[in-house]
């Protein structure tokens, strides 16, 4: 039945996207962030759902889309340079049959990346896919939101949407990181969408949504989640008013809901501190240390999943605290091998040398800097009508800030979701710019210095 459901979702999809070409485009992000291939039991798992959805929006696009709005910013060379680096270190990688797979999804990413800024020429394109990446990843977060609530999770054993391979964004620490950097995405839907009217329940939907994200971090017990809730929380109290009223309700929040935290994710939590005394953390910081050593032989790195030559030995420290208080050091040899990077500056690093580490770093920063930009440019703009830009570019800039600190945490440098983000900022730039070229509306700035300039 379940496949019955979603084949007709599909079918229904593509056909509105036979009228309107870019509900193909919106098809091809769900298919790319929910995977209902892996939801059925037969029906989808047999057919290239993912590339026919790719193939038919960017024919569409082609064929029917009106072109003459489209414009390219300085992030296109630079994903472009990415993508021919890619294949090239695929073609030399230390791996070649496992770098092949990897390589059969990334190009992908990449290319709609570079394809997406390209058809978001109105308003209603940018928050169209807006609303639909944060549905899509919603499908999954709810799910595990209403588990942690009922059952607590644990790590490794929350079955989001009943995947048990865990991968893509079923993987914990993934999920974790993603649901926290769309939180200020769905705050900025909430309160300035057009799709949705912007009433009390599209409010209190937000609001559930927002705590449905922050319970993934609980139930997964990724540390990383945690991390990446703090440092939100901390840009986006820079950006609130009545801090002192905010502060004191978050403090008191917080101090009510620890107690009813599960012990197995206080105790998880605590090996943040101390790495030593939890294997994973101990085994992240050995890898990181061999994939120095590995690309000061291989500069240009050693292809996808170059991590499988990695091997080393290492001491954790455990801890035990006996009946009468005592507490037992032991120390532990552990002997491990082809252990994941857990990291996406290493895995950059690791699998494209120190030349794909710089220019996805200049990516990364320059897309997240480009939009604090706009966000100070238009900030005190009084036209309804542009009112939107400057809070929308102020959530794309804190999620993708947010991603780049779990980045360092979980290897997701080539996550399709994340590349959609940084797609999406890219459009509201060339958006942005192709309204001040027109000549016919200029932002109103508190100060009259002058403005801050925008870079392609």
């Amino acid at each position: 039945m379940r496949d019955l459901v979603f084949i007709a979702f599909l079918f229904a999809m593509f056909a509105l996207g036979s009228r309107r070409p870019f509900l193909l485009i919106l098809t091809y992000a769900y298919i790319d962030i929910v995977s209902p291939q892996r939801l059925t039991y037969l029906l989808l798992n047999s057919v290239p759902i993912s590339l026919i959805a790719f193939v038919s929006s960017v024919g569409a696009w082609l064929i029917f889309d009106d072109k003459s709005d489209t414009r390219l910013s300085r992030r296109h060379p630079l994903l472009l340079i990415l993508l021919l680096y890619c294949f090239y270190t695929t073609t030399h990688a230390d791996f070649p049959d496992s770098a092949g797979d990897k390589w059969s999804w990334v190009w992908k990413a990449i290319v709609f990346a570079m394809f997406l800024p390209l058809t978001l020429r109105t308003r209603l394109r940018i928050e169209a896919l807006s609303l639909v990446m944060v549905l899509s990843a919603g499908a999954i977060i709810i799910n595990g939101g209403l588990k942690t609530a009922m059952s607590g999770g644990g790590y490794g054993v929350l079955n989001l949407m009943g995947v048990s391979n865990n991968a893509g964004l079923y993987e914990g620490s993934i999920i974790s990181t993603v649901a926290i950097c769309i939180i200020p995405l769905i705050l900025y839907l909430s309160h300035y969408g057009t799709i949705f009217p912007t009433d009390w329940r599209v409010k209190i939907f937000a609001w559930c949504f927002c705590l449905a994200c922050l319970l993934i971090p609980i139930g997964t017990e990724a540390r990383t989640g945690l991390i990446c809730a703090a440092i939100l929380a901390g840009m986006m109290f820079l950006h609130v008013k009545r801090k002192a009223l905010i502060a004191v309700v978050g403090l008191f929040a917080l101090v009510c809901t620890v107690p009813f935290l599960p012990s197995s994710f206080t105790s998880r939590m605590d090996t943040i501190g101390n790495y030593q005394g939890d294997q994973s953390a101990s085994t992240r910081v050995q890898v990181w240390m061999w994939t120095i050593d590995y690309v000061k032989d291989h500069p240009l790195g050693g292809g996808f999943d170059a991590y499988r030559s990695n091997s080393f030995r290492y001491q954790t420290v455990q801890r035990t605290v006996e009946p009468n208080g005592n507490v037992d050091i032991e120390h532990v040899t552990v002997v491990d091998k082809a252990r994941a990077y857990h990291s996406s500056y290493f895995e950059m690093l690791g699998e494209q040398g120190y030349f794909g580490l710089l220019l996805w770093l200049v990516l990364n920063l320059g897309t997240a800097l480009q939009s604090y930009r706009i966000h100070r440019r238009y900030k005190n703009e009084r036209d309804p009508d542009k009112k939107w830009i400057a809070p929308y570019a102020l959530a794309m800039s804190q999620g993708h800030i947010t991603y780049m600190i779990g980045s360092f945490f979980v290897g997701i440098a080539f996550q399709p979701f994340i590349f959609m983000l940084m797609a999406l900022q890219i459009g509201l730039f060339t958006y942005v710019r192709r309204l001040e070229t027109a000549g016919d509306w200029q932002p109103m700035l508190r100060r009259a210095a002058r403005p801050v300039p925008l870079e392609a």
